[in-house]
């Protein structure tokens, strides 16, 4: 993982460019690489080694005049040279190389054989290619300065004050001048309807073993974030079954204000379980309010419920980036795709269910894919998440939704992404934490870190404010005195009125308390910890 920048157009200032993607120097401290191509645009590169530790350095350059950057993971690489580009000489062993050699051999139309989360810009000549990954798992931001160049960055920060206007780089897309933006990813499970597959257990079980398989690629140690719910705790499960005759060592870390938060308890029986070597981190509110204004900084976004995750998530990755991991596995994205937020249980039908789904799905990457890449790539520290591979996706997310709607089982959401992984011969999870009940990872590391949170942010905020946020804020307006305190740290940094407009905020459906903490929803059950009696 690493921070890209790519400028094209004519009279480049490459110090400046250079200073620029040295904004981003936090995704990757290992290495910095820049060149100047042929027809005199620039391709800037801040490297985290995490495969090919030797020969990957960036920009890479392809068979001849063409020159790619990529930020993410190609975990099909391999099976690519050996079949596709079999022909084609490589010059690093990294996973990256691939896209280049893949545009010189069918033009723009390869993004969709890659197999992986990126973002990445090719330049031959004056021709180009950018894409991003299908869900958004990694950033991209583009805009245009003065002179008409044509910036590219994985970090709005990089561009926001030089080029006239920007916005977020739609995922599942590519750009090139000569066809502007072309949707390559498009599934059918994209379209409500086609959700007609019954679920099939044991299909839905290997699909996400194979996609965290595919995610412990790394030639440097591994980890794993274990908040203690239902989804970090079954990829970490799985992960810890794959590498456990490879004479690895799976760590993990969870993270609450005290010993007793929900999240840390849960942790410590599934760490127990596993035979991890666990490390759990504490953090006081205290010192969660004194990093808001750098946390937003790194963020890039004023949304209420990713900065209230991010907070913990942030001193988290710190800690885990100091101990030298610098790759770790995540569980973004199952509650999107099996409709685990508590307030899916109000869902009105079958048909109303499965489009939310694929709606929260569609904006993971201005929510929970943003927060889970920024505040780790902020320690320049890498998360994976297998739930939002392609293939897992599909999987998933083409089962009918009466067999995925908490109302069908009582109330227990995620039943059969459970049910999948209740084996009693060889169990993946202790039983409590396997059917434990969704806790929101800013309600899971202590109920008192949001409480507190938004007295603070009160306190910060008159009534007079308030009364004219519209006016100051005409962008979305905030509509609390919280989301006007963050508002105002954004402004700090990112004040055009560009930068505003990229941020989608994270709001719940069908419940009449619309704070996005899952406490709000009337089916929360305090202090965390369900046991299903009756399972099917």
């Amino acid at each position: 993982m690493c921070g890209i920048l790519a400028v094209i157009g004519k009279d480049l200032d490459q110090a400046k460019i250079g200073s620029l993607s040295k904004r981003m120097s936090h995704r990757g401290p290992d290495e910095s690489g820049m060149i100047i191509t042929e027809g005199g645009h620039v391709l800037a590169h801040e490297r985290l080694s995490i495969v090919d530790l030797t020969t990957g350095i960036q920009p890479i350059q392809g068979t001849s005049s063409a020159w790619m950057i990529h930020n993410g993971e190609i975990y099909n690489h391999e099976t690519l040279q050996n079949n596709e580009l079999k022909d084609h000489t490589f010059r690093t062993t990294s996973d990256s190389e691939v896209i280049v050699h893949l545009y010189e051999k069918y033009g723009y139309d390869f993004v969709d054989m890659l197999d992986g989360v990126f973002s990445f810009v090719v330049i031959d000549g004056d021709d180009f290619i950018a894409g991003r990954d299908p869900i958004g798992v990694k950033p991209l931001y583009y805009g245009t300065d003065e002179a008409g160049a044509i910036w590219f960055a994985s970090e709005m920060k990089a561009l926001a004050d030089h080029c006239k206007d920007f916005a977020a780089f739609p995922p599942g897309h590519y750009y090139t001048p000569k066809t502007g933006f072309v949707r390559y990813y498009q599934p059918e499970w994209f379209e409500s309807e086609k959700a007609v597959q019954p679920a099939d257990l044991k299909k839905l079980r290997e699909s996400l073993i194979q996609a965290t398989k595919k995610r412990l690629m790394a030639d440097v140690p591994l980890g794993v974030l274990l908040s203690g719910g239902l989804d970090s705790s079954l990829t970490s499960s799985i992960a810890a079954r794959l590498i456990k005759d490879s004479g690895q060592k799976l760590h993990s870390f969870s993270i609450g204000l005290d010993a007793d938060a929900p999240d840390l308890i849960a942790a410590r029986k599934v760490a127990d379980f596993l035979g991890t070597e666990h490390t759990e981190v504490f953090f006081t509110v205290e010192e969660g309010i004194e990093i808001l204004e750098k946390l937003v900084w790194h963020l890039e976004t004023y949304d209420v419920t990713s900065i209230r995750a991010s907070t913990p998530m942030y001193f988290l990755s710190k800690a885990i980036a100091d101990k030298g991991i610098k790759v770790v596995l995540s569980g973004e994205g199952s509650d999107e795709i099996f409709g685990g937020y508590l307030y899916f249980k109000n869902a009105p039908s079958a048909v109303d269910f499965q489009k939310e789904t694929i709606r929260r799905v569609q904006r993971l990457a201005t929510a929970d894919c943003l927060r889970a890449d920024k505040s780790t790539m902020a320690h320049g520290l890498e998360a994976r998440v297998p739930f939002l591979d392609k293939q897992f996706l599909k999987t998933a997310m083409e089962i009918v939704p009466e067999e995925k709607m908490p109302t069908t089982y009582d109330g227990v959401e995620k039943y059969i992404l459970r049910k999948a992984f209740d084996t009693p011969d060889e169990p993946f999870l202790p039983e409590e934490v396997l059917w434990r009940q969704k806790e929101q990872f800013s309600d899971g590391v202590g109920y008192s870190w949001i409480d507190q949170l938004i007295e603070y942010a009160e306190s910060q905020v008159s009534d007079l404010q308030m009364a004219t946020a519209e006016e100051k804020f005409p962008v979305n307006t905030p509509a609390t005195k919280e989301a006007y305190f963050y508002r105002t740290l954004f402004e700090k940094h990112f004040p055009q009125e560009s930068a505003a407009k990229t941020v989608k905020r994270w709001i719940p459906k069908w419940q009449k308390d619309l704070d996005p903490s899952g406490r709000a929803n009337e089916t929360h059950v305090a202090p965390g910890l369900k046991k299903v009696l009756q399972k099917i």
